[in-house]
C-alpha cells in the first residue's frame, strides 16, 4: 500500500555560521558528495544487470493494461509484480541501496563521523529515485556530483539528524548548533514557523562568491495565504503558451503578457569573461590543446580562416587553473544566478497575476516545452516558459483549482476559424484572420478558444461563436495593452543616441 500524503510547503530560514562551522559544514557535504557517488555507481551497475536479465525481458512482455471485473482499464498488476520481484532479485530496490549506502559510509569511517544514519539512507533514497527514472526511460542518465553541484542534504525527520529545534530558534545537526535568522513580523515566516514540521533540509549557495547556508523545513498543510498579491479567482480561465509571451482569456478578462519581462540576460559581460577564461586556460595548458590550423570558409571553400586548436581528444586531461580563472568563473557563475533568479521572480508574479485576475480553473494546450528547447534553447533559457507553466499549475492545484490538458491535434485552436474550419498559417504569422471577418493576435484567439473546450479535450466551435462578441472588448484591450508596451520599448531612450 503506497504511503498516504498530506499536502506541504516549505519555509525558508537563514543560517548564521562561523568559521568553525563554516569549514564543519563544507566537511560533511564532501562526505554527502562523494557517499552519493559511490552508491550511484553501484546503482548504475545493478540496473545494467537488471536490464539486461530475462527476468526483466519476461516482464516486459506482459501486456501494459487489462480489463477489470467492472469492465474499467486498468494497469496490469502482473506486469508491476514481476518488475518489482525482478527488482528484488537484482537487489535494485530502495531498501537495498539505502543499505549499500550505510554499508559503504560505515567501512569509510570518516564519512560514518561526519554523516548520520538518516541522512545517509536519504541519500541512498535519491540514488535509487534518479537511477529508476533512467531504468523506466523518464530520463536518458544521471550525472556524477561534484563539491559545487552537490547543494543540498535532507533528513527523515525532523526530530533527529538534520533538524530545527523550536525552544532555542537552533539548526542542529549532531553535535553542530547554529543561530536561525526569523523575521516573526513576516507571516509568512511566521505561519511556517508555527505550522506542523516534516523534516528538514540544508541548502549551500554561492552568493557573490561566497557560501550562505540556508535550512528548509518541510511543513503540512498549505502554505499562507494572506497576501494579497496571492489570492485566486474561481473562474475559468485558458491560457496559451508561447515561447516569449503568454495569452491568458477569461469570461472577464484577457491578457498578452512576455515571459520574465524586463529581465536582464548578462550576455555581454558572459561572453567576456568567457574569451576571457579561455585566453587564460591556452596559456596555462598548451599541451591540452591541439595546434592552430587554417581551415576554409565561404560557400566556394575559398576564404582561409585560422582557427584556434581543439581540445585533445582521446584521454584524460589535467588542467592546471590560475587564481584569475577561478575568480572569472566565480563572476560568471554569479551573473548567471542572478539572471536566473530575476527569471524566476518575474515568471511566478506573472502566474500569481493569471491567477488572481483570471482564474484558477484553467486550460492549457498540452505542448512540449522540451521540443521547444532544442528548437529555440537561448529563447528558452532567458525567457523559462517551462518554469512558468510549472509553477502556474502547482499555484492553481494548490489553491484547489483544476487543470483540463488538451490535445493540440484534437483542437488546433491556432489553425481553426468560427465558421469550424482548419487553416494552417507560419508562425511568423501572428495576426489570426477569421474567414468570419474577425482580426484578433493569433494567442489571444486561441487562448479564447480554449475557454471552450470541454474535459474530453473537444473544442466546441459553436459556443465560442455565439460568445465571441461579448469577449472582444476584452480581446481588442489585451491585444491594445501589448502594442502600447512593444512601442514604448521600441521607442530610444532620452539621451541616446
Amino acid at each position: 500500500m503506497p504511503r498516504k500524503t498530506t499536502p506541504s510547503f516549505i519555509v525558508e530560514y537563514p543560517i548564521v555560521v562561523d568559521s568553525k562551522s563554516d569549514r564543519e559544514l563544507q566537511a560533511r557535504f564532501n562526505a554527502g558528495f562523494r557517499l552519493l557517488n559511490a552508491v550511484q555507481d553501484e546503482a548504475l551497475k545493478r540496473m545494467e544487470l537488471l536490464r539486461d536479465s530475462e527476468a526483466w525481458k519476461e516482464a516486459k512482455k506482459l501486456p501494459k493494461t487489462v480489463i477489470d471485473l467492472k469492465g474499467e482499464t486498468i494497469y496490469n498488476p502482473e506486469r508491476t509484480k514481476a518488475f518489482e520481484e525482478a527488482k528484488k532479485a537484482y537487489r535494485f530496490t530502495e531498501f537495498e541501496l539505502q543499505a549499500y549506502a550505510t554499508l559503504v559510509a560505515k567501512r569509510s569511517v570518516w564519512m560514518w563521523d561526519k554523516l548520520d544514519s538518516q541522512s545517509i539512507q536519504k541519500l541512498g533514497t535519491r540514488v535509487f529515485k534518479a537511477v529508476n527514472k533512467v531504468l523506466c526511460g523518464q530520463a536518458k542518465k544521471v550525472r556524477f556530483k561534484n563539491n559545487r553541484s552537490f547543494s543540498s542534504m535532507e533528513g527523515k525527520q525532523i526530530t533527529t539528524g538534520i533538524r530545527v529545534d523550536r525552544e532555542t530558534e537552533m539548526f542542529v545537526w549532531g553535535k553542530l548548533k547554529c543561530p536561525l535568522i526569523i523575521d516573526f513580523t513576516d507571516d509568512c515566516e511566521k505561519h511556517g514557523w508555527d505550522s506542523k514540521w516534516k523534516y528538514a533540509r540544508i541548502i549551500r549557495r554561492e552568493l557573490n562568491g561566497k557560501i550562505r547556508w540556508f535550512v528548509q523545513i518541510v511543513c503540512e498543510g498549505i502554505p499562507y495565504q494572506g497576501r494579497a498579491n496571492t489570492q485566486t479567482k474561481d473562474a475559468k480561465s485558458s491560457i496559451d503558451l508561447n515561447v516569449s509571451n503568454l495569452a491568458y482569456v477569461s469570461f472577464d478578462k484577457a491578457g498578452l503578457k512576455p515571459f520574465a519581462d524586463q529581465v536582464p540576460t548578462f550576455e555581454k559581460e558572459i561572453k567576456g569573461i568567457q574569451r576571457k577564461q579561455d585566453r587564460s586556460r591556452r596559456i596555462n595548458n598548451p599541451e591540452n590543446f591541439n595546434p592552430d590550423d587554417v581551415v576554409l570558409k565561404g560557400k566556394k571553400k575559398g576564404r582561409k580562416v585560422k582557427r584556434k586548436g581543439q581540445i585533445k581528444k582521446g584521454k584524460k586531461l589535467e588542467w592546471k587553473n590560475s587564481k584569475n580563472y577561478e575568480r572569472l568563473g566565480q563572476k560568471r557563475r554569479e551573473l548567471e544566478r542572478r539572471k536566473t533568479a530575476y527569471a524566476k521572480s518575474q515568471n511566478r508574479a506573472l502566474a500569481n497575476e493569471v491567477l488572481r485576475e483570471a482564474g484558477k480553473h484553467v486550460s492549457l494546450e498540452n505542448v512540449s516545452i522540451k521540443g521547444w528547447q532544442k528548437r529555440y534553447g537561448k529563447a528558452i533559457s532567458a525567457k523559462s516558459p517551462g518554469f512558468f507553466q510549472s509553477e502556474l499549475l502547482r499555484k492553481a492545484e494548490s489553491a484547489g483549482g483544476e487543470v483540463n490538458k488538451y490535445s493540440t491535434q484534437k483542437t488546433a485552436c491556432s489553425q481553426t476559424h468560427l465558421n469550424g474550419n482548419r487553416v494552417k498559417k507560419p508562425l511568423s504569422q501572428r495576426v489570426h484572420y477569421d474567414n468570419t471577418g474577425i482580426v484578433m493576435h493569433r494567442d489571444l484567439f486561441s487562448a479564447y478558444l480554449g475557454l471552450h473546450v470541454n474535459q474530453d479535450g473537444y473544442l466546441s466551435v459553436e459556443d465560442a461563436r455565439k460568445g465571441y462578441l461579448g469577449s472582444e472588448p476584452i480581446l481588442n484591450a489585451a491585444w491594445a495593452e501589448f502594442k502600447q508596451r512593444s512601442s514604448d520599448k521600441a521607442r530610444p531612450r532620452p539621451g541616446s543616441s
